[in-house]
């Protein structure tokens, strides 16, 4: 079953097009990273599905339902950001109380004990709180919240790296526990991919990749070597990423389509071949130029 099934989505911002026919469809009970660039069009996304904002065209549903103003998916998913607001008057451990009345699955002791381990005041408001007790508030609530479909964008903003390690510890045991259709959008891919099942990666309003991880591992491969013996292995290859690496080196990294045969036969040629990182390849498949900030000096230096 998919819990979030879109088609053709499209959302414009008078005339910028920031999801530009977008469609995928997310199955039920697994975490999937949402992988792009700032301003690619990922808060957007996960505004739609939590039926904040509605889409210019095309199709989303929900839990089967269309999600903008729906009290249904309401109910049943949680987005995580830190715009996040919680009203004045109440002070954490009343906001707790109230989330327990709106969510059904909501965990009270749960929330309580993440509270005092984080060392969170929990007579004050939450806008009276630091950004990063913000984030760790935020966190907390989605976490006890336990919805069936549960959002974080970007939500480790403002915390330190300890803080970091202990929410993605305490996301990763909590949906063994109880798994749940979990979204995680976040720039740390190297700190998240061993919580993730699967990675959308968007780019410039469209799916760029939508795969397992461990797909995604796989997907791509990189050479290093002399340009001249390199010319000859990659002149079939779809290129994603090439540099100079020193006089007369070069690197490429290129869609994985070898056999182990091939490969060492480029270990022959004095090759130097190697798996491209899930983050690696997400920032190669994102750039402007295949050769990265790297190019704009090459480009500066013939002028």
């Amino acid at each position: 079953m998919n819990v979030i099934a879109c088609n053709q989505l499209v959302k414009d911002y008078g005339r910028h097009h920031v999801l530009d026919q977008l469609t995928f469809a997310i199955g039920e009970k697994k975490i999937t990273g949402l992988i792009g660039r700032n301003g690619v069009g990922k808060t957007t996304l996960l505004k739609i599905i939590a039926g904040f904002i509605h889409e210019t065209a095309g199709d989303v549903n929900v839990f089967g339902k269309k999600p903008f103003n729906s009290l249904f998916v309401s109910a049943n998913s949680v987005m995580i950001d830190d715009q996040m607001t919680f009203p004045p008057t109440l002070n954490l451990m009343e906001i707790f109380d109230q989330a327990e009345k709106f969510y059904p699955n909501f965990d009270p002791e749960l929330a309580k004990g993440l509270l005092e381990y984080f060392s969170l005041p929990a007579y004050r408001g939450h806008h009276q709180l630091s950004k990063g007790m913000k984030s760790t508030f935020n966190m907390i609530f989605g976490l006890s919240s336990r919805c069936a479909l549960t959002i974080y964008d970007e939500p480790t903003t403002g915390m330190d790296a300890a803080v970091r390690k202990d929410f993605y510890r305490a996301l990763l045991k909590d949906y063994v526990a109880h798994p749940r259709s979990i979204i995680l959008s976040s720039h740390h891919l190297d700190e998240i991919e061993d919580l993730l099942e699967d990675v959308l990666l968007i780019h410039e309003g469209k799916v760029r990749l939508h795969l397992p991880i461990s797909d995604l591992k796989e997907w791509a491969i990189s050479v290093q070597g002399k340009k001249s013996v390199l010319k000859r292995w990659t002149e079939d290859k779809e290129l994603i990423h090439e540099k100079e690496v020193g006089p007369g080196l070069e690197y490429v990294a290129f869609r994985n389509i070898c056999n182990k045969d091939e490969i060492q036969r480029m270990r022959q040629d004095g090759l130097q071949v190697a798996p491209v990182s899930a983050n690696d390849l997400c920032i190669y498949l994102t750039n402007r130029r295949k050769g990265g900030i790297d190019d704009v000096f090459q480009r500066s230096e013939l002028i």
